[in-house]
């Protein structure tokens, strides 16, 4: 079976043989600190040896809850935030049909699944609660400490929806917490009223935690075969492992964007174009900005959507300031193609691209933008998926988890850490009049 694979090729005119093999110490260094369980924040490293030593029997109560939820709900409500949803949302969105919550139920057989608790809209969640309306539904509340404020307003406001539609017995076994295993206000809820509740790892930090049971539920629940999802991690994590730093993967990406980042490339897009990407990009946003953003250090992590943002973030790309670099996720072998045909008036001019599909149409703009963008002064690297499968995204999970911890090593920074991420909350705090 292929695997998903890096390629620096259209960056090396930026960087010198001299300066790779240069930071092969710098990067070996960091990947043993890291595997050698020795650097800062190693307390948080359960997220390495996730896909292969996991529960099982918490595994098989995911798969089990899964199928009671599709039995049941004509819609589920996955309440979390940051690394309590992006994760899942990523992968419905990446293994799933692109309209997958729009699909009738004979085509699709599972619930539709909407994302509460990532904002304080009461426009958005009130939307959410017309949308559900008289229809069966269900909640997966996803938080480590239960007092996370988005995701615990959203809560009390779909549980209230829950207990009003099922009496406050019916409610109970519609609800399914994902919390601390012997801890916090939700954990301390879920005991008294007897919720099903699955653990979020003490060792695993919330943007690294998708394939425990933060992101295995939802996941399941979209019909998605999560065991397909652990062993193509699993064949990544052996993998990483054991190649040398010039077939390695992980490493080499590693080193090209930190080199790069030496070059004062301190802007990474990561680009793609497969509407079915955008969340893996939403996903790898948060991994690598609580991770590396620390320190007055980092690269920062934006994305865009081709060929769409081509006409939008293009110009500003090809011609503006030279501090950016692309990483390009290409999915090889798409799930469906279209061929073009001719028609008997050539009014819109593209009679020329007759017999030729829309993928190979699309990777010819994708080959055409590289070069101009490289020619313009940007950096190109290249991330190949096989196919948009469970295995190899579950592949992909864990090469980007693992590149940017050993790269948060690199960089001198505590990788698993987010002290800056509270300063908002106690501003908040203060101006709602919190005691």
């Amino acid at each position: 079976m292929s695997n998903i694979a890096f390629n620096g090729t259209d960056a090396n005119n930026f960087i010198s043989l001299a300066d790779f093999a240069m930071m092969e110490t710098k990067v070996k260094a960091a990947a043993q600190l890291l595997d050698g369980r020795n650097g800062p924040g190693n307390e948080f490293l359960g997220w390495l040896d996730l896909p292969t030593d996991y529960d099982k029997n918490e595994f098989e109560r995911i798969e089990a809850a899964a199928k009671a939820i599709q039995a049941h709900s004509e819609v589920l409500i996955v309440i979390g935030i940051g690394g309590s949803y992006l994760g899942a949302k990523a992968a419905i969105e990446f293994c799933c049909n692109s309209f997958y919550n729009n699909l009738p139920k004979s085509k699709r057989n599972t619930p539709e699944i909407y994302f509460a608790g990532t904002n304080i809209s009461g426009t958005y969640t009130q939307q959410l609660l017309d949308l559900i309306g008289d229809r069966d539904f269900s909640i997966n509340v996803i938080s480590k400490s239960g007092t996370t404020t988005e995701p615990a307003i959203a809560f009390r406001i779909f549980k209230k929806k829950l207990i009003e539609k099922y009496g406050a017995e019916g409610a109970k076994s519609r609800i399914f917490a994902t919390t601390d295993p012997v801890k916090g206000a939700l954990k301390t809820l879920a005991d008294k009223q007897s919720f099903e509740t699955f653990v979020v790892p003490d060792n695993v930090g919330g943007r690294f935690s998708v394939l425990t049971a933060v992101g295995l539920l939802p996941i399941a629940c979209a019909g998605i075969d999560i065991r397909a999802l652990m062993q193509g991690a699993a064949d990544a994590r052996a993998r990483f492992a054991q190649e040398a730093y010039a077939q390695n993967d992980v490493l080499q990406y590693v080193a090209y964007r930190n080199l790069l980042l030496e070059k004062r490339f301190n802007i990474e897009l990561l680009v793609n174009y497969e509407p079915r990407c955008h969340y893996i990009a939403e996903w790898w946003k948060q991994l690598y900005g609580e991770s590396e953003g620390k320190n007055h250090k980092g690269i920062f992590p934006a994305a865009v959507d081709f060929t769409c943002d081509l006409h939008s973030m293009g110009q500003y790309i090809q011609e503006g300031r030279r501090n950016l670099f692309e990483t390009v996720l290409e999915i090889e072998s798409p799930e469906h193609d279209i061929t073009m045909e001719t028609e008997e008036e050539d009014l819109d001019g593209l009679n020329y691209l007759a017999g030729k599909t829309m993928d190979y149409i699309n990777k010819k703009a994708a080959e055409g933008t590289a070069m101009a963008h490289k020619d313009g002064g940007v950096p190109n690297l290249k991330i190949k998926i096989p196919q948009a499968t469970p295995y190899y995204l579950g592949q992909l999970f864990f090469f980007f988890e693992k590149a940017c911890a050993i790269s948060g090593y690199v960089l001198g920074v505590n990788p698993f850490d987010q002290p800056g991420v509270e300063a908002y909350k106690k501003n908040m705090f203060a101006l709602l009049g919190k005691k």
